[in-house]
Order: C-alpha cells, then sequence, then structure tokens
C-alpha cells in the first residue's frame, strides 16, 4: 500500500515484475514475497537484492522457482547499472558485474555441473526415500501455489509438508471466497493423487501484508498480530471460518492434513480446533460430504511452543517444525538482516535441543514430527534430524532428489550416535560441525 500511494504521489507507474518479458536479472533493494511470486523463470534468469538471507521468504520462492537468488548484499542497487552483464551463483552468493571472459567460462561450467549433477538425482525421483540401513523417512515439499504441484511430483515427493495459504489471500484483490479457496485447495488434492497434504492457514502479517486487509501499525509486525492470532480474534474470525469451510469441503479429494501456525499457547490451538469442530458439524448438518480422517496439527516455531510440546502433543496430531522462525526468535535474530545473520545458527545445540525435544514428545504420545523449514533440506543437517528420528522432512521442492540421496547413504545408528552427542557434548555449532565429519562423508 506504501509503495502505491509513493507512486501516485510521484506520478509513476508501480513495476509489476510480472510484465518481464525478456531475459533479465533483477536488481532490487527487497523483493517481497508477492513480487517474487510473480516472477517468470522463462524470463528472469536471476535476482539480487539489497537485503534480505537465505531464510527470507523471498530466497525461499526463488528456490520453489528454481531462480537463482543473492540476497543481502547491502549495496547491488548502487554499484550496478542498466545494461550491465552479471554473473550469478545463487549456491555460492557469488556476483560479478561484467565478468570476464574467463570467469564467464567458469560460471558456465559451474552450472553445467550442477545440470549433469541434477541429471543424476532425477534417476532417484521414483525411489523410495530410505537410508543405507533400511530406515524410510518422509520426504515432502512446500508450495505456495496449486501450480507447484507439478514440481512436486516431478521432483519425486512423497507429499506436500507445507502449502503456504497465504498466497492464495496476497494473488486476490479481495478475501478469496469460500469457493475460489475450495477450487484451489481440491486442486492440490487432486493433483497430489492421494498423497498427504499438509495445509497451513493463512499466515499473514510480518512482511506478507494484504492490501484489502487493515493491519494495524507495529513496532515489530513479526512478533505482533499475525497469522493464527488474527485467525481467531474477533477481526479475523469470519476469514477464518470461511477458509476452514472450504478446506473441509475439499477434503474428500484427498488426504488433508491442517495445520496452525504461530501457536504460543495451548488456548490458541483449542480455540482454532472448535472452529473446525464447529464449521465440520455445521457442514454435516448441511449434507456437504466432509472427510472424517483429518489430522489437525501446529506449526512449532515459538520457543514456548517447543518448550511445551509434551503438553501440546497430548492435543495435536501432528508438528510440523518451522525452524526459520523457530531460529529467528530463539536467537533473538532477524532473519532478514545480514549484520545479524550470524546468531542465525540452525546447529547451535540450544537449536537441536528444542527440535530433540519436540520430537521426542511427539512420539512419546505415538504422533508424528515433521519440519517443513529450510533446515529440513539442509545438506548438513540432514544426518542430525535423521538421528533425531524426525519422521517428515519438508523442503523446496528442488531439494528433494538431492535430499534422497545423501540418505541413501546414511547409516541410522550412526546418525543417532551422533546426534546424541551433538545433544550432549557440544556446546558451540563448530563443535557440532567438527564433529560431524567422523560421522558423515559429503563427497
Amino acid at each position: 500500500m506504501t509503495k502505491r500511494v509513493l507512486a501516485n504521489l510521484l506520478g509513476k507507474k508501480l513495476p509489476n515484475p510480472a510484465s518481464i518479458n525478456e531475459e533479465v536479472i533483477v536488481i532490487a533493494h527487497d523483493l517481497t514475497p508477492s513480487d517474487t511470486a510473480q516472477l517468470d523463470k522463462n524470463f528472469v534468469k536471476a535476482f539480487v537484492t539489497n537485503i534480505g538471507g537465505r531464510t527470507s521468504h523471498s530466497a525461499i520462492m526463488a528456490r520453489t522457482l528454481e531462480i537463482a537468488a543473492v540476497l543481502g548484499t547491502n549495496n547491488i542497487t548502487e554499484i550496478v547499472k542498466d545494461g550491465d552483464i552479471l554473473a550469478v551463483n545463487g549456491i555460492t552468493g557469488e556476483v560479478i558485474i561484467n565478468p570476464t571472459d574467463e570467469q564467464a567460462a567458469e560460471f558456465k561450467a559451474a552450472g553445467e555441473a550442477y545440470a549433469k549433477q541434477k541429471a543424476e538425482w532425477a534417476l532417484l525421483k521414483d525411489a523410495q526415500t530410505v537410508t543405507a540401513d533400511g530406515k524410510h523417512f518422509e520426504l515432502a515439499a512446500n508450495i505456495g501455489t496449486p501450480k507447484d504441484v507439478e514440481g512436486v511430483n516431478n521432483n519425486g515427493a512423497e507429499a506436500v509438508g507445507l502449502y503456504r495459504t497465504e498466497f492464495l489471500y496476497m494473488d486476490s484483490q479481495d478475501f478469496p471466497t469460500e469457493d475460489e479457496q475450495y477450487e484451489a485447495y481440491k486442486a492440490v488434492l487432486e493433483g497430489m493423487n492421494g498423497k498427504p497434504v499438509v495445509v497451513r492457514t493463512m499466515d499473514i502479517g510480518g512482511d506478507k501484508e494484504l492490501p484489502y486487509f487493515d493491519m494495524p501499525h507495529e513496532m515489530n509486525p513479526f512478533l505482533g498480530f499475525r497469522a493464527l492470532r488474527i485467525s481467531i480474534s474477533e477481526t479475523g474470525d469470519a476469514m477464518f471460518r470461511t477458509q476452514i469451510r472450504a478446506l473441509l469441503r475439499a477434503s474428500v479429494h484427498g488426504q488433508l492434513r491442517i495445520m496452525f501456525p504461530m501457536v504460543a499457547l495451548l488456548k490458541e490451538f483449542r480455540a482454532a480446533k472448535a472452529v473446525f469442530d464447529e464449521e465440520k458439524a455445521n457442514l454435516l448438518a448441511e449434507g456437504v460430504a466432509v472427510a472424517d480422517n483429518i489430522q489437525v496439527g501446529i506449526m512449532i516455531e515459538i520457543p514456548a511452543a517447543a518448550m511445551l510440546a509434551d503438553q501440546f502433543a497430548k492435543e495435536v496430531d501432528f508438528f510440523s517444525i518451522g525452524t526459520n522462525d523457530l531460529i529467528q526468535y530463539t536467537m533473538a535474530a532477524d532473519r532478514m538482516n545480514e549484520q545479524v545473520s550470524y546468531l542465525y545458527q540452525p546447529y547451535n545445540p540450544s537449536i537441536l535441543r528444542l527440535i530433540n525435544n519436540v520430537i521426542k514428545a511427539a512420539h512419546a504420545e505415538g504422533k508424528w514430527a515433521g519440519m517443513c523449514g529450510e533446515m529440513a533440506g539442509d545438506q548438513q543437517a540432514v544426518p542430525l534430524l535423521v538421528g533425531m528420528g524426525l519422521d517428515e522432512f519438508s523442503m523446496s521442492a528442488t531439494s528433494v532428489l538431492r535430499t534422497r540421496s545423501l540418505m541413501k547413504k546414511l547409516d541410522t545408528a550412526k546418525m543417532e550416535e551422533y546426534a546424541n552427542r551433538a545433544l550432549t557434548e557440544c556446546s558451540t555449532m563448530e563443535e557440532v560441525l567438527e564433529l560431524q565429519k567422523e560421522y558423515v562423508n559429503f563427497d
């Protein structure tokens, strides 16, 4: 909304990412999640921004779209001018302005090597995800729109572990109707052909705003009125009930699981579950078919919920650990701020202990625990998570085959020993990674 007002005051047209129709590399101070979602990878070959980080929503969307991205350069908009030639490596984070022939050749060779590696991983598309000693883990993919399901299936994922429904709202000019939402959820469920689909209810707030929904001005919106806090409020009640009804109607078209985000208190989950139960009863009374096996769980992304996981586990059907925010809130480090990026430590023993606590609490109650944060597809984190007994790993679809390849090389007993030692002997992230060398060979 701020951008629109400024554009009108200055008499300028607001740039529209969807209108890009030639091969370019986009340079920007920042890209919002909705901006990134509109990029066409046939034309946008990469983007580079001043701010942001690996776990910012725009970076996550880039991985889903398979667009190379480097974020948090601080000053890229000041040193690049229109017409410059750029070489961008989204894996290493390298950006070279007007590269020499030799540098261009090196980047081209790196791209060809990566393409060759992807071709090898593609051979595992229809393979089971099992470790060297035969233990199965579920590899799922994160999506933002129904059209992403094609990438999920093309990469051999066994489920959708996170459907970010807020993009349905962000792509609309007004609140999407019950029927519009029903059609979207139905398309995803049918596209997955009976495989599990975990749908996260609307997670608006923070950097995800709706121009038609008047949000309060907050000093720290990431810790404010967002996600489930909106849904169970008087302000968001009608919107939440519309979404729940649409999901319940769509449930007959596949294996639906519903997940509530940003839960800190048991009473928040109970309030949301009460709406679920009420709307299910209403639909059944109206003669509308609803599946009777819908699992209802929560996203664990607030330390309070992670610490109280044993109590939540008595009432929920599953946990999905959102490590992007869990790490941010535990370390008190803004994941968008490069100046404190050194604090964003997924392998820090404090984070590992929280994750382990959640997994063990779920298993003690006969429930399953998954992970839908970027850590789930992090190759250095996977051995630890296997050792801790995480049941489901949900990641960008493009990371599924690489992770399946890695898991085939891991021995569960050795990973359990590694994880146990990391949890009990290590006091720093560096010690955890050094210990890893005794157990994992990434070559």
